[in-house]
């Protein structure tokens, strides 16, 4: 039995309000709708393990299959997980030409379309429809919007942070992953693209929090699995938990009931098994309630703020 199910909603540790008010955890798993095993690993990790959220790709082959099993599992807080790279696009691409190729994907060349989204008014134009298209099509599941991230953390471009947010608040947004990962745990990776990467992104990442707030949009102080990003097992998530600091933290992983074979080519080097093992973990679960932390998604963890200035 999952140790906090028992006591009130979506798993919520029910620990002294001083407790609640220091750590909270919202545990994720993104590209819910990607393909049928990550689906059904999300339905096994979010009833028996520590589970409690999932960034819905609404244009992915399996989501329909996701928002069904989704709507099977009350405690599980579904959220949007825009897709602009590495994926497929939600609208035909007789409207979005500049976009997506033949197939209806966005190629996975952040760079290169990161320059064009912010200096080409016909591809922001296009952008914008897809976007949109991509929120209307989470509302049409009639999931409550739990939060919203993008694939591959493209909203840290300005261009698409600003249009998500001005959307996004058209159709509830409340919340946003900002990928804030802490130092001690970026370094997991090549050290000097490490320290590089987290000294570069240090005051973009500082003033995306303050834009969120300033309007009105809730976010986690950190987040971590992007060093490790497809290799979160067991012990690595031993080690975050005791090690977890005080505020709003996010774990996000790419469970999966399957590794053999890449579900796409940008996953290769993924052990999609190991996280789901990960998440299933008696151990992992022990040291979700020996942290303290009150656990749930963002809608749970997050007062709703008051309306953004103008």
């Amino acid at each position: 039995m999952h140790p906090h199910r028992d006591h009130g909603p979506v798993g919520i540790c029910q620990h002294p309000p001083a407790l609640q008010l220091q750590k909270k955890l919202i545990v994720t798993a993104d590209d819910f709708g990607l393909h049928d095993s990550v689906n059904e690993a999300v339905q096994a990790a979010s009833a028996v393990g520590v589970l409690t959220a999932a960034s819905l790709m609404v244009g992915a082959p399996a989501a329909a299959d996701a928002v069904r099993r989704a709507r099977e599992l009350p405690e599980l807080r579904v959220g949007l997980h825009v897709v602009l790279a590495d994926g497929w696009a939600v609208l035909p691409r007789r409207l979005i030409p500049a976009l997506v190729d033949e197939d209806g994907r966005f190629a996975d060349r952040m760079f290169v379309d990161g320059v064009r989204y912010f200096t080409l008014p016909e591809v922001r134009r296009q952008l914008e429809a897809e976007i949109r298209a991509q929120f209307a099509a989470f509302a049409r599941t009639g999931l409550l919007l739990d939060h919203v991230n993008a694939h591959k953390h493209f909203h840290l471009h300005p261009t698409l942070l600003n249009m998500m947010v001005r959307i996004g608040r058209e159709f509830g947004m409340h919340a946003m992953r900002v990928p804030h990962e802490p130092l001690w745990f970026s370094m997991r990776g090549p050290v000097i693209a490490g320290a590089a990467s987290a000294a570069l992104l240090a005051p973009w990442l500082a003033m995306m929090k303050r834009r969120l707030r300033g309007w009105g949009i809730a976010h986690n102080d950190r987040v971590f699995g992007i060093a490790c990003t497809g290799s979160l097992d067991e012990e690595t998530l031993v080690e975050i938990l005791a090690r977890l600091p005080s505020g709003i933290t996010e774990i996000y992983l790419h469970p999966a009931t399957r590794s053999r074979a890449p579900i796409t080519p940008s996953m290769a080097k993924y052990r999609h098994a190991d996280e789901l093992a990960a998440l299933l973990s008696a151990r992992v679960l022990d040291a979700v309630a020996a942290s303290g932390a009150a656990l749930g998604g963002y809608r749970d963890l997050i007062p709703t703020r008051v309306q953004a200035a103008t």
